[in-house]
């Protein structure tokens, strides 16, 4: 009995929580069913035993129906329909399925409500449609970055040498003994390749990492009634997401309801006219961008399924771009590349003619050729060691370090201005902004928190406390609430629980329906089911006003709403209503009284809006154009938003690092002055007279050359365009400023575009502004600005240091071969010896420098500017200093280091390895600082930069102690080993007294290419 209850529960379970989709007429019918399967399954317990039941046969009649008892997932429209429907835009095609109507019943969708949203009901789309995600190319494996580091011709070369000395090495004394040096060689290039290509194919999967932050974009929806920000990822087909001025399409999809919606196609068509979408057009394709208006659209088709998600899975982020810096950078591996190759070409026509002139001898000193007695093999052989000699000259001098260096300090830039709430979109804004000499920042949002609250409301001439509106005429507040609740872009959610309403939209909208359903008891549903919307002027920034037009449904009368900016609005007013509901003149002087009761708003770090309104005829709104003059206002609203905590001190250590703020906003000149003061933008005392506040307008009637004389004086710009925006930031490049501009709007655009460096606002910012600029500040804070600064300098500083120590090396390397070539006939330092060292300060040293991370001091300087040279005058004193002391040292050595320390030319010639690679790991402490004298400040933070230099002791004492044959060394005793470390650690104290010694502040090289003209 008990197996027959649970065999058929899953079934009675389902018809109990079956979906209440039925009609009323197919209710009865399920309730009959139930009933009647319900009883059947009752009886079932006293007729007969379950083994009776299992074997017993059931007559198929013909009045009976096989009826499915598993839940349908299927829709009334099939995915192949509703791919076709958006790519051929075809109307006549929609209204074959029903129209917009008919498809978004047959995906159980409503305008209002939009899907149910569940688990169950996304599931099931997901099932039927797909997600909105699209198949990525396949990430370059590491494999691939092997491939690609085995393709240096230096590398070829040397393993083509290491091949020929390995053969004839076996040939002449047996694999056992004969594979040491052409093994070595290979072992010590393999170890090369490895690190080069882990190092770019760690670099490669952090740009995977950002791509998919970067592509994350969040989109409003609405679900189960309420308005909600999801993934772009989550979207499903079916949903009605909430499109607006900025926002990129984020699928295929329907034109559900909404105002003078226009698209921008061209990432799609190449087109660059804007295209109308409305209900005689209705087709949205996603991948375009929302220029003008607003709407709703439903989702017909996600993913692969639509024509954007087609052509991004061809295309991969191109993570070679190569930057202004590593353009520089390989400027300079190529001359230096030039001048090793012209050394090791000399050391190489030197050792072969001292080789063919018999003035080389082996370890016996027995002389290696002697005309045609010497075999042919012995002759290849040392021919093989000499020119593998040559090669790693070659290898030691390209400083091929450099670009690995900026591409680590790069990536690890980028992932630690993630945490600080930065996301480098552009590799190349990373060091740009290092020499940023001008910001350029909006106001709301960046220098203030964004949270708007209405705190004063003015009617006529009368204020009014927030709470304190009785006194005012009904009809007044009836008036303002239609023109708030109409004449917005934002939404009301109530739950149904009981909880806080939810308001949405931008934070000024938000600020206004708050205000309006909170004080003034505005029922926004009423008064939209009250009118019927004739034709919308959708908001934007260089209008700075929204209006529309409406057909009240009570009398049929047809009346205008503004909204706006208060100064422009009041503009448009020829009466205003008083508390009483009178409607009076608004004369001059009632304007001028008007204007002021604005400034003083305005002075109180108070943004203004205004509401005006007009009954118009029905011959008026045929032409769909709203009136714009003889308006009668209906009030004003004072909006505080408060400047963020902390903004003051980043503007602060901004000016104090040299860099110029700049505010540029729209808001009226009173308000952007009274916050520039409170940021610190604006000392007080600075006013117009100065020319450190203008409006736009001014600015843009300014002549050419007038721009120019006052371009770098200006602190405040108001009232400003995105046009404005742009002339301001062409005029300071002119100047010769590097330029960084944060922008969050669609007209934002051009100026980001223009700018050294774009910053957008990754919450307010649309996803066209962020689109077109090379960082997002995740946080929208200004606070955000000034750490992108300090990592800025950081990446430059951080490859100074490395270039220093760098050329360091290559400088001391290359002196000691060639005058122990020219002067010994041989080079003191072998293959595998110069490939470690290579290994040393290419990798390793890259690692340990271009991971430091920013300190209070790089705020100190001025910034460094577009033209400063890369190699400054301080890095060349500390480089040739110490260039200069590994070249006596190991000289010194070379010369007389037998008979200093009594020991075998085998055992100086380790002495020289170990002494020269110590010296490099005690100049890597002072490479951390180029003008500071104590290196050692704050290292103990820096704890990848001390276990490198572990790892690299380790292994040098492994080289020395245990590798004899592999590194070609003689074991040393603690003596030797003091020794050694004694001279390396004399460069600590050259370098603090080198720091003392002044420089002229004319870059060096300037003085050669005066001395060439």
């Amino acid at each position: 009995m008990v197996r027959i209850v649970l065999r058929n529960l899953e079934r009675i379970e389902y018809f109990l929580h079956a979906p209440n989709t039925l009609s009323q007429p197919k209710k009865r019918w399920h309730s009959a069913f139930l009933i009647i399967y319900c009883s059947k399954t009752l009886l079932s317990f006293f007729s007969g035993s379950p083994s009776q039941k299992k074997y017993s046969k059931v007559s198929r009649l013909p009045s009976f129906t096989v009826v499915d008892l598993k839940p349908d997932t299927r829709f009334k429209v099939d995915q192949n329909t509703l791919i076709q429907l958006v790519k051929e835009k075809n109307v006549d095609s929609l209204k074959k399925i029903g129209g917009l109507v008919g498809v978004a019943s047959s995906l159980e969708a409503t305008v209002e409500f939009g899907i149910q949203g569940d688990a169950e009901d996304i599931a099931r789309r997901h099932e039927a449609f797909g997600s909105n995600t699209y198949k990525k190319p396949p990430t370059k494996s590491f494999f691939y970055f092997i491939v690609e580091a085995f393709k240096d011709l230096t590398i070829f070369i040397l393993l083509g040498c290491a091949t020929l000395s390995l053969a004839f090495g076996i040939k002449e004394h047996g694999i056992k003994e004969g594979w040491y040096d052409g093994g070595s060689i290979f072992v010590a290039i393999f170890l090369v390749i490895a690190v080069s290509a882990i190092s770019n194919f760690r670099q490669n999967r952090q740009f995977d990492k950002l791509s998919k932050v970067s592509n994350n974009i969040q989109v409003d929806v609405v679900r189960a009634g309420r308005r909600q920000q999801i993934s772009v990822f989550e979207i499903v087909v079916g949903d009605v997401v909430c499109l607006k001025i900025g926002d990129q399409v984020p699928a295929d999809g329907l034109f559900f309801d909404g105002h003078s919606l226009q698209v921008d196609e061209s990432s799609m068509t190449g087109e660059s006219d804007h295209v109308d979408v409305n209900c005689s057009h209705p087709f949205l394709v996603s991948g375009t961008k929302v220029v003008d208006g607003y709407a709703r659209m439903l989702v017909t088709t996600v993913g692969m399924n639509t024509t954007w998600g087609e052509m991004m899975s061809s295309i991969s982020r191109d993570t070679s771009e190569q930057t202004p810096l590593q353009a520089r950078l390989n400027k300079l591996t190529s001359s230096i590349g030039k001048v090793g190759l012209l050394v090791a070409f000399l050391v190489l026509i030197v050792l072969l003619v001292r080789y063919f002139t018999g003035n080389t001898t082996d370890d016996n000193g027995n002389k290696e050729f002697i005309g045609s007695q010497t075999k042919v093999d012995d002759i290849v052989n040392a021919v093989v060691g000499i020119v593998a000699a040559a090669v790693t000259i070659v290898v030691v001098a390209i400083p091929e370090g450099l670009p690995l260096a900026v591409t680590l300090t790069l990536a690890y830039s980028m992932k630690r201005m993630m945490v600080d709430q930065a996301m480098v979109r552009k590799l190349s804004a990373c060091e740009t902004m290092g020499s940023a000499t001008t910001i350029c920042t909006d106001k709301t949002g960046t220098l203030t928190l964004n949270q708007m609250k209405v705190t004063k409301f003015w009617l006529g001439k009368e204020t009014f406390a927030v709470g304190s509106y009785s006194s005012i005429a009904p009809y007044v507040l009836e008036l303002v609430q239609e023109g708030v609740a109409l004449n917005t872009t934002g939404s009301i959610y109530r739950p149904n629980t009981g909880s806080d309403i939810e308001f949405s939209g931008s934070p000024t909208e938000k600020a206004i329906l708050s205000w309006a359903v909170l004080d003034l008891n505005m029922e926004i549903e009423q008064l939209m089911q009250s009118c019927t919307i004739l034709y919308v002027e959708a908001f934007n920034s260089q209008k700075k006003r929204s209006g529309v037009l409406m057909r009240r449904k009570v009398d049929n009368t047809i009346h205008v709403h503004w909204k706006g900016a208060a100064e422009m609005i009041l503009k448009m007013c020829s009466s205003y209503y008083d508390a009483s509901g009178i409607v009076k003149d608004l004369g001059d002087a009632e304007q001028m009284e008007l204007e002021q009761i604005i400034q003083g708003m305005a002075a109180s770090s108070l943004r203004c809006i205004a509401f005006a309104y007009k009954q118009v005829s029905e011959e008026d709104q045929e032409n769909k154009r709203l009136d714009e003059d003889g308006l009668t206002l209906l009030g004003l609203v004072g909006l505080k938003d408060p400047c963020r905590p902390g903004v003051k001190k980043a503007v602060e250590d901004c000016q104090y690092a040299g860099v110029n703020i700049k505010m540029i906003t729209g808001d009226n000149v009173f308000t952007a002055k009274a916050i520039a003061t409170e940021c610190g933008i604006l000392r007080p005392g600075q006013d117009m007279v100065s020319g450190a506040v203008v409006e736009g307008v001014e600015f843009r009637n300014y002549t050419p050359q007038e721009r120019l004389e006052k371009v770098e004086k200006i602190c405040v710009m108001a009232r400003s365009s995105p046009f404005d925006k742009l002339l301001m930031v062409e005029c300071l490049k002119q100047k010769g400023h590097v330029v960084a501009v944060t922008g969050d709007g669609t007209n934002d655009a051009p100026a980001l575009k223009e700018a050294d460096i774009g910053l957008s606002m990754g919450i307010q910012g649309t996803e066209v502004a962020k689109g077109s600029s090379d960082i997002v500040i995740l946080d929208d804070n200004f606070a955000s600005v000034a750490t992108v600064l300090k990592w800025g300098r950081c990446v430059y500083n951080n490859i100074q240091k490395f270039i220093q120590f760098q050329l360091t090396v290559n400088v001391a390397a290359l002196v000691i071969n060639f005058v122990a070539a020219v002067s010994a006939g041989e080079v003191p330092l072998t293959a595998v010896q110069l490939l470690w060292v290579n290994l040393i300060m290419d990798t390793l040293g890259a690692l340990a420098l271009a991971t430091e991370q920013p300190t209070p001091e790089l705020m100190d300087k001025p910034p460094v500017g577009r033209t400063a040279p890369l190699i400054t005058n301080i890095m060349w004193r500390n480089l040739l200093a110490q260039a200069s002391y590994q070249i006596i040292v190991l000289l010194t050595l070379q010369f007389k280091g037998e008979s200093i320390f009594g020991v075998t030319e085998k055992v100086n010639d380790t002495l020289i390895f170990n002494t020269f690679v110590l010296c490099q790991v005690f100049n890597e402490f002072n490479a951390r600082k180029l003008e500071k004298k104590n290196v050692f400040k704050g290292i103990h933070r820096n704890r990848l930069f001390l276990g490198i230099i572990l790892v690299t002791i380790v292994l040098q004492v492994i080289m020395v102690e245990f590798l004899k044959k592999f590194a070609d060394t003689e074991r040393l005793n603690w003596v030797q080993w003091g020794a050694c470390i004694g001279m390396a650690a004399l460069s600590w104290p050259i370098g603090w007294i080198v720091k003392w010694i002044p420089v002229p502040q004319r870059p060096f090289l300037s003085y050669l290419k005066i001395s060439k003209k």
